[in-house]
């Protein structure tokens, strides 16, 4: 009889399966797991427990990881797929609870329900405040995936007209759920009574809305951020309501969790706040442990068509025969991701040479990497080529005969608003490579933070570049340099230990007379 180990506190409802035993042991230490995981064939967990190499090692019948929530940063997906190990998330759970939650902080910002709360304990009866009414009220939704989607009925519901900019949804999309779409951030913005964003957190994500973005919005707008900390700049938003700007915030998340005491949002009566409290209610918990539990339940017994976050989804002598392959096309559907500008309307997938197992899976596997920086869901092998057509992305797959210096090699163009992204890879000595980049020539491990600049061919140019970098403290851990093309230029990419901030990189760019282009990419 299968056997799962729960090492979290989780409320798995009141199911069972007969022929399925659960072993249910919140709280059991790391030696106490190391000491007998290997007698268990699934494992659910939340974000206490570090799943990593050395306890996958102790663990010889593993077979399935379920991870009750959204986020599986706790546990190496790498070392997972490689043994065929399926890791399951389940990320819809707390939609629900994460919507109300925007829209109770929109209703406590715009009535000063903080203020008024704080005033009112200390005896005081302040009636003077004046907040806003909803009612007829233009919401702007910066990212309308699984949340952004429910915020916007449930502000319908309100009376408030939906407006929303997202880059991957449809009109047609848009037109269903009722909610007029912007192609233009600053659009949008310039319309919004009330601002509330639902993206995940990246590099194109991060700041996004700044000083110049609040600027735009209409004066006495309303902001809140029940989404990740640091897409809102915090000290900006505080500025737009120090000049009155702005009529109030709601924020769930913060750059730093918990805020320092020092932070220039607390303490403000036209702020109301809460401890990253999105998923916090009985009903999703109770939703994601007997959500995980079913999910877990099912692949073992062999259904594994809901909630896989990683390659095992596929059958396991594929997973066998393209593992690395796999890896490397979501490593290139995460560099396309960043690399293309604009929106992208098609992902070309190119597998040439002669593979162990048909080659389509790496197709599924560069859609899925592709979506992981511009979602605020996880993609699965199951769903990624159904939500790339959603929001109007078409995945092509094509293979071919072997051409170059390489045996095996995976090529995935990048078409839409702006110039056509090329990024080419293979796997040599068990390792990913990405091969080439816009057609130059450069091979380096797709890990970490990479800079990836277009040089002319001029001396002086990659030191001008390392000198910026070193006097900014940032550490240059691999570097490797194409060939010049025909045009007189060449392209270097540098791996970092850690991201360059903005300001850095502005003084990169303002290196004109040896950089043609540079951008950034997060692995």
């Amino acid at each position: 009889m299968p056997r799962i180990l729960v090492t979290d506190v989780i409320n798995l409802g009141d199911v069972r399966y007969p022929d399925i035993e659960v072993v249910d042991r919140p709280g059991i230490t790391r030696a106490e797991l190391l000491a007998v995981i290997g007698e268990f064939d699934g494992l659910i967990t939340r974000s206490r427990t570090e799943v990593d190499e050395p306890l996958l090692r102790a663990a010889p019948r593993l077979k399935v990881i379920g991870r009750g929530g959204v986020g599986v940063d706790n546990i190496d997906l790498e070392a997972a797929s490689r043994r065929g190990i399926v890791v399951l998330n389940a990320p819809e759970s707390n939609t629900t609870s994460a919507a109300e939650l925007t829209i109770a902080l929109l209703l406590a910002a715009a009535r000063g329900l903080a203020r008024s709360d704080r005033l009112t304990r200390a005896g005081g009866w302040d009636r003077a405040f004046l907040g806003r009414e909803l009612t007829g009220a233009r919401l702007g939704i910066v990212g309308l995936g699984r949340i952004g989607s429910q915020v916007a009925q449930r502000a319908s519901g309100l009376g408030m007209i939906p407006l929303a900019f997202d880059p991957y949804i449809t009109r047609q999309r848009a037109e269903e759920l009722g909610v007029a779409l912007f192609e233009r951030l600053e659009a949008l913005l310039e319309r919004a009574d009330v601002l509330t964003v639902h993206t995940p957190l990246n590099d194109e994500t991060r700041g996004m809305i700044g000083a110049a973005e609040l600027a735009l919005l209409p004066p006495g707008a309303i902001v809140v951020n029940a989404a990740r900390g640091g897409i809102v700049d915090e000290a900006a938003l505080a500025a737009a309501l120090d000049r009155g700007q702005l009529l109030a915030a709601g924020i769930d998340v913060f750059e730093q969790e918990p805020p320092p005491s020092d932070h220039p949002l607390l303490g403000r009566d036209d702020v109301v706040m809460s401890a990253h409290l999105g998923a916090n209610t009985v009903e999703a918990q109770a939703r994601v442990g007997k959500e995980i539990l079913e999910r877990t339940a099912l692949a073992l017994l062999g259904d594994l068509s809901r909630g896989a976050v990683n390659a095992p989804a596929l059958a396991p002598h594929v997973v066998k025969a393209l593992g690395r392959y796999l890896e490397l096309g979501e490593a290139l559907g995460r560099m396309v991701s960043q690399l293309a500008p604009g929106r992208v309307r098609e992902l070309a997938v190119r597998c040439e040479g002669s593979f162990a197992e048909p080659a389509e899976p790496i197709k599924v596997a560069v859609a899925k990497g592709f979506l992981e920086s511009i979602l605020d869901e996880s993609p699965n092998y199951v769903s990624a080529v159904a939500i790339a057509k959603e929001r109007g992305v078409t995945v092509r797959f094509e293979e071919a005969p072997a051409s170059g210096a390489y045996r095996r090699a995976v090529t995935v163009l990048a078409t839409g608003a702006g110039p056509t992204v090329e990024v080419a890879g293979t796997v040599l000595g068990d390792q990913p490579r990405i091969v080439a980049i816009d057609g130059y020539p450069i091979e380096i491990r797709p890990e970490g933070t990479m800079l990836i600049c277009t040089n002319y061919d001029r001396p002086g140019a990659i030191g001008k570049v390392g000198t910026v970098l070193g006097d900014a403290g940032v550490n240059i851990s691999a570097m490797q340099l194409s060939r010049v093309g025909e045009d007189g230029l060449a392209m270097f990419a540098l791996t970092l230990d850690q991201v360059p901030p903005e300001p850095v990189l502005e003084l990169l760019r303002d290196l004109r007379d040896v950089i043609q282009s540079l951008r950034t990419v997060r692995l």
